[in-house]
């Protein structure tokens, strides 16, 4: 609906306040009502009709939509009957092949319907899934491997290929099970033995998965998120964690309903057409969750190509689509656009990267579908804040409310004092979401973690109701098509390079992708190293997405503050044209 419309019920827009909807959606014996709980010794809000467990949801939603499409990829289909089948197949396997409670199981592979198989198989045995970047280069999946210290791997043909130089290397690794291989890889068995391909997963015998012993906040997951400086961090989550996004997305559009003077929204099948990786939080716990708990379906594509995707969404009637605001880009200004129906589509939701008011008011004129943004990150399990429709429209520079069951505040630098309304300081977020902390690494569970809240590392404001409006982010990140990019690990390897004695990684932005990650160096004297030499430096030690678009070449020390510290706001102001 565009903004200043009427509602199907002929009231103007908005006709309650946010406060009254969430009153009547949350009282006792709503909907969504939630309930107080004690986790870690932390009073917590929680959704008090949430599944209890992944294993709990898997044999709930087989129950309720056995029979209906839930993943679709290519010419490949498989319904929630056949996805149940094949999740507890594997499961038995693990189970049989040793895997028990609390072991780290790893997943590395491309969107395929093998993903969400493995994913729930391994959650449902009490194994902590463990979901890697597929875009990471071999040394990268390496240190994630080790790090989790992961008993078995799962993978695609692809991501195995690159780990084979590393597996004599990896002590705590038992067993590989590959994905779509030709033959059968050394040192591995094929996942195919197991489940056979998606298309024989309705055929394969209907047993249960193997009985466990689960509660809601058992370790389910580690999501690995790069930190400004060191490794990369693993965030423990949990069952609740996880699971926590089952109850935000209905609840989001009974709001809306509310807000618009409208009944409560009617059970429709749904299709959404997932073009990022699920080894992200906002694919993984923002969408796949929702999604299995109401019983719609997935589909997914190879790889992103708006003429597939306008196809796909003509053919499947897809509804939504997004994940970031570059999709929604290439939708809007397509050339070919008006060669297919889109008219399905109803929403178009993202997060990861910031979005222009134009798209926000494109969404709506030109798709005519909602647009949706949502905030959140790897140690929230996804969607902590969301702005929809009218509200997003309204202020299309904010990333909109707190959920219900979620807490955030505004603090100072240190930590030790909240900032009064309208001030900028640092995000803290807590609620059902926020993960145990970081995997091995008391230290920086200790820094970030503090009774029940996550120090985000985002400078922000909140206005008098509340609304967040994301300022800038204290930690020195980069969002590339909602790719994080931490400048840091880019500088370290420049840093490696035995010609580079000063280097600096900015952000410069790009009206689809967000923002893009340049280089500014300054080399050793006499010197013959170019930009093609240091981006295939680059390239070598990490994944392509984090090579710089641009390098620049300084004959000087990059500037410096008087604390040492390299002045990249100037930086940016220099090299921001290009």
């Amino acid at each position: 609906m565009i903004l200043g419309s009427t509602s199907n019920s002929g009231q103007r827009w908005p006709a309650i306040s946010f406060a009254e909807a969430e009153q009547r959606l949350c009282a006792p014996g709503a909907p969504f009502e939630f309930e107080t709980i004690d986790i870690d010794g932390v009073p917590t809000r929680s959704w008090k009709h949430q599944p209890a467990s992944l294993a709990s949801l898997a044999r709930d939603v087989r129950t309720r939509f056995g029979a209906r499409d839930f993943l679709i990829f290519e010419d490949e289909r498989v319904s929630y009957e056949g996805w149940f089948r094949a999740t507890a197949a594997l499961a038995q396997g693990l189970r049989a092949r040793g895997v028990a409670k609390g072991d780290r199981v790893a997943l590395a592979m491309r969107n395929l319907p093998e993903w969400q198989v493995a994913f729930v198989a391994a959650t449902c045995i009490g194994a902590i899934v463990v979901p890697l970047n597929a875009w990471w280069t071999g040394s990268e999946l390496n240190y994630g491997l080790a790090d989790s210290g992961a008993k078995v791997l799962i993978c695609d043909d692809e991501r195995w290929q690159r780990i084979v130089p590393f597996y004599d290397t990896l002590g705590d690794l038992r067993h590989v099970i590959t994905s779509r291989s030709q033959g059968l890889p050394e040192n591995a068995e094929r996942l195919e033995a197991f489940i056979g391909m998606p298309g024989d997963y309705g055929g394969l015998p209907d047993v249960d998965l193997p009985d466990t012993d689960l509660g809601p906040d058992d370790d389910a997951t580690i999501f690995y998120t790069s930190g400004t400086t060191g490794s990369p961090k693993g965030a423990l989550g949990s069952h609740r964690n996880i699971l926590a996004c089952t109850q935000a997305a209905p609840y989001l559009a009974h709001r809306g309903a509310l807000r618009r003077g409208d009944g409560p929204p009617q059970p429709v099948l749904r299709k959404n057409l997932v073009v990022i990786p699920f080894f992200h939080v906002t694919a993984c716990c923002s969408i796949l969750m929702p999604t299995m708990h109401a019983g719609n379906a997935i589909v997914m594509m190879r790889k992103w190509d708006p003429m597939q995707a306008m196809g796909l969404i003509e053919r499947e009637r897809i509804t939504n689509t997004g994940g970031v605001p570059t999709i929604a880009w290439q939708l809007i200004e397509h050339p070919e656009r008006h060669r297919f129906d889109l008219s399905s589509l109803d929403l178009i939701a993202y997060g990861g990267a910031p979005a222009a008011a134009e798209l926000v008011r494109r969404i709506a004129s030109d798709l005519k579908a909602s647009p949706s943004i949502g905030w959140g990150m790897t140690e929230t399990c996804a969607t902590v804040i969301n702005l929809a429709a009218e509200d997003y429209l309204l202020r299309p520079d904010s990333c909109g409310l707190a959920l219900p069951v979620s807490r955030i505040k505004i603090m100072n630098e240190d930590g030790t004092a909240e900032m009064a309304t309208g001030e900028v300081g640092e995000l803290w977020a807590s609620g059902p979401q926020i993960v145990k902390g970081y995997w091995r690494n008391p230290e920086a569970t200790a820094e970030t973690f503090r009774n029940g809240w996550v120090r985000t590392g985002d400078l922000a404001r909140l206005d008098d109701e509340g609304f967040c409006y994301i300022v800038d982010r204290a930690k020195d990140i980069i969002i590339r098509g909602g790719e994080n990019i931490y400048s840091s690990e880019i500088e370290n390897i420049l840093y490696e390079h035995p010609a580079v004695i000063d280097a600096a990684v900015i952000g410069i932005a790009h009206r689809t992708l967000g923002e893009e990650p340049v280089a500014v160096v300054c080399l050793a004297p006499e010197s013959s190293v170019g930009e093609d030499d240091l981006r295939g430096w680059i390239g070598e030690r990490l994944a392509q997405f984090k090579v710089p678009v641009r390098i620049h070449f300084l004959t000087e020390m990059l500037p410096r503050n008087a604390n040492g510290k390299i002045l990249k706001k100037d930086l940016k102001l220099r090299f921001a044209a290009g």
